[in-house]
């Protein structure tokens, strides 16, 4: 190649060269002019496109878009270190947000720039007291003083910071420390309004309609935030203790329906023993152990479970009928009327109550009459002969002329025996006692045949429908006159 050539070929070399690099640096400012246009500083007061780009960030704050207002601002923070403005409103927004270190630099920088800026030195001013404020309340929940603690957070955290999800949280925690399940729902609704996938919020939320015994709405809780993240340890537990607490409550019912009772009282306890605090559905629970353990008979038990659900709930009449029956079957009648004229005046056409009212009411009654078969010392299903052999033994044991040193209780106990013997040996008067009718005046004084005793000037007369079994002969010394009919030899 000729040098000619050569030379020629390096021109075009070398002007290819420039071009290419006219190119580039063309490329370079365009892509700069494009980039920095909307950021131009306004630092002269005259509108321009930074106003557009503050109006933006005004409108991604308006719909709660804060990290594209963030972006924003520090693009425009980026490409004009001197745009106050953008200063100001990125502080104002890591405010709300309670990310205050962040907030409070800005602030400082906006101040550099503009001295004695009456609104950013009051806003800081909040910051401070906002963050002041987050950090009390998160000692005074930790200490247990609750009501305290969402003072702090309703009326200073989220009034200077009302997009801090650390305070909401908070709050959503006190709530349930105050069992304010409803107001806890609301508010992590709020939450998950703003982020659907705050893992915390779902499992909170979750936890309230739990503690409201709707299991259902509380389980698709815990589902949809294990679908967010399978192993999230506090989502798994929520959701295998539900599933479990359900699995015994099902179980208990279940035995209740095939009449195992003895079972269904160890899934009754056994499901309450998973979380006692679960109130909303442990008042059922409680509820079905006492009702399995009056079919049982263990009144005593059963009176501890019925109580264990009006402590949850006071109004609930169910609980007021089965503390009554069991106690019935503690023999406690004064308590068992009560009981039951409570739930007869909460619910007075259920007339199931007012029959177990009557019930009661009866064995109350028939507790206050003197128990014949009880004074003679045999059982209902005693046979006459029994019933007299028992009559004569007593009446020769508490014979006044036998216990003169205790001659008054002796003559009031001698009258018992007398009386409970002429009901018990009369078939009618027995059949009459046993079905619960008032025959206390059916003791002395009403049928035939008769003794008298007298002492002290007093006269005291027996009469006996048949006479005196087995019969006394030669008569009591000491003022029975005329003995007893047939005649007993002491």
């Amino acid at each position: 190649m000729n040098v000619v050539g050569f030379s020629t070929a390096m021109d075009g070399v070398a002007w290819r060269g420039l071009v290419y690099a006219v190119f580039i640096l063309h490329f370079v400012l365009v892509c700069q002019l494009l980039l920095l246009q909307p950021l131009v500083s306004a630092l002269d007061g005259k509108p321009g496109n930074a106003a557009e780009l503050l109006e933006r960030v005004s409108q991604s704050i308006k719909v709660k878009r804060y990290s594209e207002a963030l972006d924003d601002l520090n693009a425009a923070i980026e490409a004009d270190p001197t745009l106050s403005e953008a200063y100001f409103r990125r502080a104002s927004i890591l405010r709300q947000l309670c990310r205050y270190e962040e907030s409070e630099k800005s602030y400082k920088k906006f101040l550099k720039l503009k001295p004695g800026n009456s609104a950013a030195e009051k806003e800081l001013a909040q910051l401070l007291q906002a963050q002041s404020a987050l950090e009390t309340a998160r000692t005074l929940f930790d200490s247990g003083d609750f009501t305290k603690s969402l003072e702090y957070i309703d009326k200073v955290v989220l009034v200077f910071s009302p997009a801090c999800s650390k305070a909401k949280l908070l709050k959503v925690k006190l709530l349930f420390a105050q069992r304010d399940y409803s107001s806890a729902i609301s508010e992590t609704g709020f939450i998950l309004k703003e982020d659907e996938s705050n893992l915390e919020a779902l499992l909170l939320r979750g936890r309230a309609y739990y503690y409201l015994a709707d299991h259902d709405v509380a389980i698709r809780h815990y589902q949809k935030g294990l679908r967010l993240d399978p192993e999230h340890g506090e989502l798994k537990k929520a959701y295998f203790g539900l599933k479990n607490l359900l699995k015994k409550s099902k179980s208990a019912e279940d035995n209740v329906n095939k009449g195992k009772f003895r079972l269904a009282v160890e899934d009754f306890k056994g499901a309450l023993a998973l979380d006692p605090n679960h109130v909303a559905h442990n008042v059922h629970l409680h509820l079905g152990l006492c009702e399995v353990l009056v079919k049982l008979g263990r009144g005593k038990d059963a009176i501890t479970s019925c109580n264990e659900a009006l402590i949850i709930d006071g109004e609930l009449i169910d609980a007021l009928v089965q503390r009554g029956e069991a106690k019935l079957l503690t023999e406690d009648w004064e308590g068992a009327v009560e009981d039951l004229k409570a739930a007869a005046q909460k619910s007075p056409q259920d007339m199931n109550i007012r029959e177990v009212l009557m019930k009661a009411e009866k064995a109350l009654k028939m507790s206050k009459r003197k128990d014949w078969y009880k004074i003679l010392g045999v059982s209902k299903t005693s046979s006459i002969s029994e019933i007299k052999r028992a009559y004569k033994k007593l009446a020769l044991q508490w014979h006044p002329d036998k216990n003169v040193e205790n001659r008054e209780e002796a003559e009031a106990k001698f009258r018992e025996i007398a009386a409970a013997y002429e009901v018990l040996s009369n078939e009618e008067k027995r059949t009459r006692f046993d079905r619960g009718e008032d025959i206390e005046d059916m003791g002395m004084g009403t049928g035939g045949g008769g003794f008298n005793f007298g002492g002290g000037g007093q006269q005291f007369t027996f009469t006996f429908d048949g006479g005196f079994p087995g019969g006394f002969g030669g008569g009591f010394a000491g003022g029975y006159g005329g003995g007893f009919p047939g005649g007993f030899e002491f």
